[in-house]
């Protein structure tokens, strides 16, 4: 009987490769379950296609668009999620494991689609501040961010198959960047499951998403430039797949995020007894055992001080003796296996050459207990950590990466000897130091930093709520120098910005206004007899302004306001303390100014501004001293739509507003930005 083949997504069409294509296995049992081929796909094809198909459509959307789309996809997956469960249990993986791979992925796209508040309600972004390039602000510069106009490939690695794929493409499709997956072959049949019911649902556009399940060798022949690959796997394949002449010939950016010997470090302070002991204890025992180790932020080295080695050693045994290894379907089982016999086979391999220069005082290869499960069929492996006494001269530990339930213990005598073994690992995604002492942790993390993507500091104030040692974090960077490959992926607003083209422009204030939608000072300003508050959501245009009457500020008023915030402070109210100072007489305070502002731009009647929203990037530029004359400049300066949260919720927006207070020689004294919600007109 033949085994069901998986089937690449491409095209459009759900298509079954040419030939018997490679066989993929239960890593439980060791039988055969399915076959996978990419034979006859056209990646010429399918790279112009997501270019021509879904690219178009993806930069017509907005940010809140494609945020939203984001949510509604994970939605949908998180309600199809025990299908996802049931496949996982042929990768080796337990419910634990599987949690992290398929709801950790799926919170990837919550986590992503919730970015899009930090966006503006354009295709496009406009990033940072403007730069001033005349002497009379005629002339400026600004930065603008479009979606590059290619396609986002994605090599993933075996041990997360469906995080793998969610964290990158959430992050291309928030950018408005189609993608193509290639998830690795021996676990792509959870992959497929999941593009299945990505297609069916129909929430992404077509063309936005497409799947190959066997072999992409050859598709770096057709990149162009506006692409964009990325690669997470081993050093040696990415090395190799960074150095194609296709990607430098056409200038296509390679993000690399590799396998590394991440390590974790006991800080001399912690001792038996104290719960960073635990913690410690209790952290590289997970990352040892959790998908059977095959993370790629899994602990590879444990430097602790060498009075605690015993110690540690005692500990993590006895830890470790208690995890029951088997078939993840069996109750009380905590590790399951490795992904397949090959990857077994590649890991037994490796704890052969660190065998050369170090012993195994922790496991036993050839005695271990499985439990609901067959040594010789599936991919079992028990928990292996070695003893390195003499990390600095047998540097084994430190170049060779079994990607398994593998770790070695190190000592360390000094803080400068465990910051240098951290940095013999040439590069890590990851690093964690679990201490009490804060000037330890914060000597640690400003020598160690530029060796490590990332670094946990874990004490008992933060492990309640931590995520761990080995759990990148959707808003923060993942990936790390040298040997992790150089990269970065997610990081929040700037992985999104990673599949973005930016370009300065150059021109007046009028015209870059109207190019990105937010006002830029000395811009023309659009005064409107209508009031601006009493003004809709739709109805408000950028440019939009009320020049206001004016007031003149008197030494009652700073009292007045003295008495009313309780600002006594010794330049608004003693005249007596102002030698010394810039200040030539009592001057106003500079929430006075901005208070006052207020009460000269705000129409008092109930209208379409529901409420003030906050303030953002309040200056005061000029002293205001009593006899002064202000004034106002209030004008739109960005509008932000919202989406209605229920049924029941008003339609709004959210309307940034430029502040001007200006004095009777027409300088500005204060600016601000405040933000304002208002009412939509339709409520639909």
């Amino acid at each position: 009987m033949s085994l069901p083949q998986l089937r690449n997504y491409a095209n459009g069409q759900w298509i079954a490769g040419q030939g018997e294509g490679e066989t993929l296995h239960n890593a439980i049992t060791g039988e055969a379950i399915y076959t996978a081929s990419s034979k006859g796909l056209d990646f010429a094809g399918m790279m112009q296609y997501a270019r021509t198909k879904a690219g178009p459509v993806l930069r017509r959307m907005t940010f809140q668009e494609r945020g939203r789309m984001l949510k509604a996809l994970a939605l949908y997956l998180m309600e199809r999620k025990e299908k996802y469960y049931t496949i996982s249990r042929y990768t080796g993986a337990t419910r634990a494991d599987s949690w992290v791979d398929i709801e950790g992925g799926i919170g990837n796209l919550f986590a992503n689609a919730s970015l899009r508040r930090q966006f503006p309600n354009e295709p496009f972004y406009v990033d940072g501040d403007p730069a001033i390039l005349s002497k009379n602000g005629t002339f400026i510069g600004h930065h603008i961010m479009v979606p590059r106009r290619g396609v986002a490939i994605h090599i993933n690695a075996f041990n997360f198959p469906v995080w793998g794929m969610l964290e990158k493409i959430a992050v291309n499709l928030l950018a408005g960047v189609p993608a193509i997956v290639k998830p690795a072959t021996i676990t792509s049949f959870l992959t497929e499951a999941v593009v299945e019911d990505i297609i069916a649902s129909g929430i992404l556009p077509e063309g936005a998403l497409q799947l190959i399940c066997g072999s992409a060798r050859g598709i770096l022949d057709f990149v162009e430039n506006g692409d964009v690959v990325t690669f997470t796997g081993s050093a040696s394949t990415g090395k190799m797949l960074k150095a194609h002449p296709r990607l430098i010939d056409e200038a296509v950016p390679f993000n690399m995020e590799a396998d590394s010997l991440n390590c974790s470090v006991l800080g001399a302070d912690v001792k038996p007894g104290m719960p960073e002991f635990d913690l410690f204890i209790k952290e590289v025992a997970r990352e040892i055992t959790t998908k059977a180790g095959q993370k790629c932020t899994a602990v590879r080295r444990i430097i602790v001080p060498a009075g605690s080695v015993e110690d540690v050693q005692i500990a993590l045994g006895k830890r470790l003796a208690g995890t029951l290894i088997g078939d993840p379907s069996v109750e009380g089982v905590r590790m399951g296996a490795l992904a397949g016999m090959s990857q077994k086979q590649e890991v037994l391999e490796k704890i052969a050459e660190l065998s050369r220069s170090q012993e195994i005082v922790i496991g036993d290869l050839d005695n271990y207990e499985l439990h609901g499960a067959d040594k010789e069929k599936g991919a079992f492996l028990p928990p292996i950590v070695f003893l390195n006494n003499n990390p600095f001269t047998n540097t084994a530990c430190h170049d060779i990466e079994a990607f398994g339930p593998v770790s070695t213990i190190m000592p360390y005598d000094t803080m400068d000897e465990a910051i240098e073994l951290s940095k013999l690992g040439k590069g890590s995604l990851v690093s964690s130091i679990i201490t009490a002492d804060d000037k330890i942790a914060k000597a640690y993390v400003l020598e160690a930093a530029s060796m490590h993507g990332r670094i946990l500091v874990l004490n008992s104030d933060c492990a309640k709520e931590s995520t761990g040692h080995g759990s990148p974090m959707p808003l923060l960077v993942h990936g790390g120098p040298g040997r992790a490959g150089g990269g970065e992926e997610m990081g929040g607003k700037r992985g999104v910005l990673h599949y973005m083209q930016r370009t300065a422009i150059q021109g007046s204030p009028t015209t870059i206004s109207h190019i990105t939608n937010v006002y830029q000072q000395n811009g023309r300003q659009n005064e409107t007899e209508v009031h601006p508050f009493r003004k809709h959501f739709e109805d408000l245009e950028v440019g939009d302004t009320l020049i206001t009457a004016k007031h003149t500020v008197t030494e009652t008023d700073i009292t007045n306001f003295a008495n009313v915030s309780g600002d006594n402070f010794y330049a608004h109210m003693d005249a007596t303390s102002l030698e010394g100072t810039i200040f030539e007489q009592r001057v106003a305070h500079g929430y006075f100014v901005l208070s006052k502002a207020a009460g000269l731009f705000v129409d008092a009647k109930k209208g379409p501004v529901l409420l003030n929203y906050g303030i953002d990037e309040a200056r005061f530029t000029k002293p205001v001293y009593p006899g002064a004359t202000i004034g106002v400049k209030l004008t739109v300066k960005q509008k932000v739509d919202q989406e209605k949260r229920s049924e029941d919720d008003i339609a709004k927006g959210i309307v940034k507003w430029l502040v001007d207070v200006y004095d009777e020689t027409g300088e500005t004294v204060a600016i601000a930005t405040i933000l304002t919600m208002v009412k939509k007109r339709n409520q639909d």
